[in-house]
């Protein structure tokens, strides 16, 4: 088949791009350091000339309500109307588990405004709601992280990993529409503070991490709010065995470095 995957260049794109090769696709990537532009439009009727499906794991401002609210639907609203244009069969939208739960983050409103344009688009769909990925604990650290210090929400999730998710979004983009689609998640729950500090001892940093729920992440996502459902589909790849690919990484000498 031949597939686009609108935000190619990012984490989950770049790992779908890859597990559709490997299965013999055609995938076109769409994202602007590839000449395609979500936000005006520029490109993409060029882009899904002959494009069976899409998948969106595109990502975008996260601190504004109103701000990502107007990009994600500015952007989707492109896209589907490309791909109408196009007579593409099937879009496929990586979207966040409980995301009708939690009120008051503008990452998620966001992602209702996508879900809703989605539902009610032209495009035949699958929408995969996706708990947290491995690294989210790392990058939400790294945000607010100063000289050594950072603060993080006690959150309680259940992990997924990015490979494993890239997989999924590959599958169904292959397969018939299905409407919402159940949640995808990792094994095991965790605690996003211990998850960070793991996290940081593998990849060889020391960073003193401050629980708070004054941040992005406030109390409203406490308890097992941001937890799957109890359909939910589970994913192979423990948070264990992730650490374990980033001790491994952490200790390869990087470019010019001799090997120890």
């Amino acid at each position: 088949m031949r597939i686009a995957v609108a935000g190619a260049s990012g984490n989950i794109g770049s790992l779908t791009v890859a597990a559709l090769e490997r299965e013999g696709h055609e995938v076109v990537g769409i994202s602007r350091s590839q000449g395609v532009d979500l936000s005006t439009g520029e490109g993409l009727d060029a882009a899904l000339a002959g494009v069976e499906a899409v998948v969106d794991a595109t990502n975008g401002p996260s601190t504004d309500r109103a701000e990502t609210v107007a990009y994600f639907g500015t952007a989707t609203r492109n896209l589907l109307a490309a791909e109408e244009r196009a007579g593409v069969r099937h879009h496929v939208l990586l979207s966040i588990a409980a995301l009708t739960r939690v009120e008051g983050n503008a990452h998620y409103a966001g992602k209702r405004e996508q879900e809703r344009l989605v539902a009610e688009g032209p495009v035949p769909w699958t929408t995969v709601p996706a708990t947290q990925f491995h690294d989210f604990a790392a990058m939400v650290a790294g945000w607010t992280e100063r000289e050594g210090v950072a603060t993080i929400a006690p959150l309680l999730v259940q992990p997924i990993a990015p490979a494993d998710v890239a997989a999924v979004l590959a599958e169904i983009a292959t397969g018939e529409p299905r409407g919402r689609y159940r949640d995808v998640a990792g094994p095991e729950p965790q605690d996003l503070v211990d998850m960070a500090r793991r996290t940081f001892e593998a990849r060889g940093r020391t960073v003193r991490l401050v629980p708070t729920w004054s941040g992005l992440f406030g109390p409203s996502m406490a308890g097992d709010v941001m937890l799957p459902g109890e359909d939910a589909r589970i994913a192979p790849t423990t948070f264990d065995e992730w650490l374990a690919e980033q001790r491994k990484a952490a200790s390869q000498p990087g470019p010019g470095q001799d090997r120890a």
